[in-house]
């Protein structure tokens, strides 16, 4: 299977959705329901389904959170110093900067590539390592940010409801427990977790209409260049060092080199920091993402 094989259907459902929102067919009251239905319905079943019914004795590694969150952190770190060194006054920037340059689209983009490249078993460590990632990310840019409004714990509450993380905790804490479901309900969460991955995709061609990349494309390229190349090469390297197996490389860094998540640009709106960067930051990423998907993957398949 060549990255054309595995990325074309991916390219082909967000392309589908993009012209159904730029020529109207979709309107903007009909994609906010489509989205809630796919963000807290579709996607968390997935998700959940697909942890409670993993081999946690294989997916299961102290290893593969530290080969991925290290180098994760130590580029947001150097991301977030490069942009505070040239603009000292501005913390809350340089926070989304680091944001920017390291938050991944792992649901929408990430996880379709990697399941299709390598299958399901990789797919399950996918949802054990996401488990942390907008947690661990969005609180070091809040802990850096200078223009935070609120009490941290205000800000922070939003993660700890997040229906990502409260899915695959969930589907973990039932795995762990050997927590036995009706295979009746469990007949039907299949069947609302079919329509995830495609409803996703189409949903993030839709949302792309939003977003321009007019006002900050220079920083944007940037922070792309950051997002696709860098990082996914710092995680390459630092879990081919540890000696991780081919297949766990492979889907650290493919999850390393999915594009910038539209959550980020969330997080910016929130802080009023840095929103035309962020995102441009979106769009550019997420169109450039084909191509350097493609090259990992024949890097690393």
């Amino acid at each position: 299977m060549t990255p054309i094989d595995i990325l074309f259907p991916l390219i082909f459902l967000v392309l589908t959705g993009y012209i159904c929102g730029k020529t109207g067919f979709i309107a903007a009251s009909q994609l906010e329901g489509l989205r809630r239905f796919v963000f807290y319905i579709a996607i968390p079943v997935f998700l959940f389904l697909n942890m409670y019914q993993a081999n946690l004795d294989k997916v299961a590694s102290s290893q593969l959170l530290i080969a991925f969150y290290t180098p994760l952190v130590l580029c947001y770190l150097v991301v977030f110093s490069a942009k505070w060194l040239v603009n000292k006054h501005n913390k809350a920037e340089a926070a989304m900067w680091g944001l920017s340059g390291t938050y991944s689209n792992t649901v929408l983009v990430g996880l379709p590539v990697i399941i299709a490249a390598l299958g399901a078993e990789a797919g399950s460590l996918v949802f054990m390592i996401i488990t942390f990632h907008s947690a661990l990310l969005f609180a070091l840019s809040f802990i850096l940010s200078s223009s935070n409004q609120g009490s941290f714990l205000d800000i922070l509450k939003p993660l700890f409801i997040n229906p990502i993380v409260l899915s695959i905790s969930t589907g973990l804490v039932f795995n762990a427990l050997d927590v036995h479901l009706p295979k009746l309900f469990i007949s039907g969460l299949n069947w609302l977790a079919e329509p995830a991955i495609a409803g996703a995709l189409f949903v993030l061609g839709v949302s792309l209409v939003q977003y321009s990349i007019r006002q900050a494309w220079k920083s944007a390229l940037l922070l792309s260049m950051t997002k696709l190349i860098a990082l996914p090469m710092m995680i390459f390297a630092f879990a081919t060092w540890l000696g991780l197996s081919d297949m766990h490389t492979a889907v650290l860094t493919l999850m390393a080199a999915s594009p910038l998540g539209v959550n980020a640009y969330l997080v910016a709106r929130q802080q009023q920091c840095a929103q035309a960067t962020l995102a441009a930051s979106v769009v550019m990423s997420t169109i450039l993402s084909p191509l350097s998907m493609s090259a990992w993957l024949y890097v690393l398949i």
